[in-house]
This record gives C-alpha cells, sequence and structure tokens, in this order.
C-alpha cells in the first residue's frame, strides 16, 4: 500500500490489521519495512501495525533530499495524519531510532509509549573516516572511500557487496533465512539517500550537550512517553556507549526509561525475536 503525502513525497508502508492497539515501525538505515517482517508475523494479534518505508528508502520516493532527521519526522506526521493514527505506539530500529526520537520530541502527545531497538544515540550516530577520525562536513562524508564504495555497490547492483556486509555487521550471530535475506538485500540496494542520511545522522543531536559536530538541540526534553531501550550485547553497529548516552540523556530529562538488554547482534529481530516480543508486551501491556 501506499500514501500520498502533502510535500510531494510518496510512502509506501505494510499494514497488519489487529486490535485497537496501533504499533508504528519505523526501519534503519540500509534497510526498508521487509526487515519487521518476523515482529509482524508473530507479533499478537491485539496490535495493528504499520510500517512505512522511510523517504527514500524501499518503494517510497525521494522527490526532495532529506537534511535533517526532522525531515524523516515531518514525513511520518503526515503519513499518521493521512491515516488518522492520531495516537500510538513507536518504535525504531537503528537510524529508525533517532526518527522516533524526533517524532516523539516534535510531536509528544501523539505517542503512548516509545520503543528503541538497537537505536543511534540521542547524540547522533558518527560518521568516521578510515583512520577513526570523526568527519566533520558533508563534503567529508561524500568523498569518504567507504561511503564511496557503497555507492558503487549500489550502482552497480553488486548483492554480493551487501551480502557480507550484512552478514558481518549485522547478523553475525543467526543469519535470516535466504528468501527474507535476499529481501533485506534487495532494500539495501534501493536505498537512494545514503549521503543524506549518514551526514544527518552525523550531525543529529537532541541532547543538551555538543556531540563534537554540533550543540545538541536539548528537544529531548519534550518526549513525555515512557521509553523501553533495548540493545543486544552483541551488537557491532550501535556500542554500548551510544545506548548508554541515550538512557542517561533521557534520566537527566526525568523521562521514564526502561533499558534491557538481549542476548543478539543489531538486529534481535533475527537473532531473539522470542525475547524481544516478551520485552515489547510487557512494556506496551
Amino acid at each position: 500500500m501506499e500514501v500520498s503525502l502533502s510535500n510531494g513525497e510518496t510512502l509506501f508502508y505494510q499494514k497488519k490489521n489487529g486490535g485497537e492497539d496501533i504499533l508504528l515501525l519505523l526501519h534503519g538505515n540500509l534497510a526498508s519495512s521487509d526487515q519487521w517482517d518476523l515482529l509482524i508475523e508473530q507479533l499478537p494479534s491485539n496490535y495493528t501495525i504499520y510500517a512505512p518505508d522511510l523517504r527514500g528508502y524501499g518503494k517510497s520516493t525521494y522527490n526532495k533530499p532529506i537534511k535533517t532527521f526532522n525531515d524523516f519526522a515531518t514525513d511520518i506526521k503526515l503519513f499518521c495524519d493521512e491515516l488518522n493514527l492520531t495516537t500510538f505506539h513507536l518504535m525504531g530500529w537503528s537510524n529508525g531510532g533517532g526518527v522516533a526520537m524526533q517524532f516523539a520530541a516534535n510531536y509528544p502527545t501523539r505517542v503512548d509509549k516509545l520503543i528503541l531497538l538497537a537505536s543511534m544515540s540521542t547524540r547522533g550516530y558518527p560518521a568516521y573516516n578510515p583512520d577513526g577520525e570523526r568527519l566533520q562536513s558533508r563534503e567529508k562524508i561524500a568523498s569518504d572511500p567507504m561511503i564511496n564504495r557503497m555507492l558503487h555497490a549500489q550502482t552497480k547492483g553488486e548483492k554480493t557487496f551487501f551480502e557480507a556486509a550484512m552478514n558481518h555487521l549485522v547478523y553475525p550471530i543467526n543469519k535470516p533465512e535466504k528468501e527474507r535475506f535476499e529481501k533485506y538485500v534487495e532494500g539495501a540496494l534501493q536505498q537512494q539517500n545514503v549521503i543524506d542520511v549518514a551526514d544527518a545522522a552525523n550531525r543529529f543531536n537532541i541532547s543538551s550537550v555538543s556531540n563534537g559536530i554540533i550543540e545538541g538541540t536539548r528537544n529531548l526534553k519534550n518526549i513525555v512517553s515512557p521509553v523501553l531501550v533495548l540493545r543486544g550485547k552483541h551488537d557491532l553497529m550501535v556500542s554500548e556507549t551510544m545506548t548508554l548516552e541515550i538512557v542517561n540523556d533521557m534520566k537527566e530529562h526525568d523521562i521514564h526509561v526502561i533499558y534491557k538488554v538481549l542476548n543478539a547482534g543489531h538486529s534481535p529481530l533475527v537473532d531473539d525475536i522470542n525475547n524481544t516480543i516478551v520485552e515489547i508486551n510487557q512494556f506496551l501491556l
């Protein structure tokens, strides 16, 4: 299904009909709504689930480049307006956690409960060069060899490049079934906004401190919903330090936050789906 937004973008989305509890799912980078498939299939039927492809991902359009995560949050607000979703539970995975936090800060009364799964920090997701130095500008990111290698692989349709990268970084413990994995790789190949998102994630900062690139906006203080933070202890993409930044920044602003560690890597949805669902259900009840 798809919905046209008033800003000229069209978002593709998946929906699973269920009960009155609405759960909106926001995927991460090099991904699409397809990565939620196991969760959508296995969550109890009391949830009505919406899972959009963000702008520039999957089957959604990318008519206007994003500059900040505010652009994604605005898209989701317009998406919810079109579908008459007034209040709901919100869950973001990886970079989608940043979009979810930005949305909850911008539109606090619309989020009942917020779940951050293997999420980027409240202070962004830093971009580093091969020497481990933080990239300070969009121009530096655009000229980074690894970013350009990724763009080349997308242009040439090099599935093996993304298969190897995802197997190593996202699925180091358990591998998805072949058919699912092929869908996940296809989603990575479809992404249209690699440089824009890397720059926006590098500069994202809703905390009250500097992240080394930009001062925090302090928008985190606007979040009023309870928050569940879930991290896989074997995560190679999101460090424990980044996760603790989320927890500590939220506690600083008196946000009710629960932090749980799963026996998983960057994708608890594959590595530890049963316990992930248990934690989600306990939190949302």
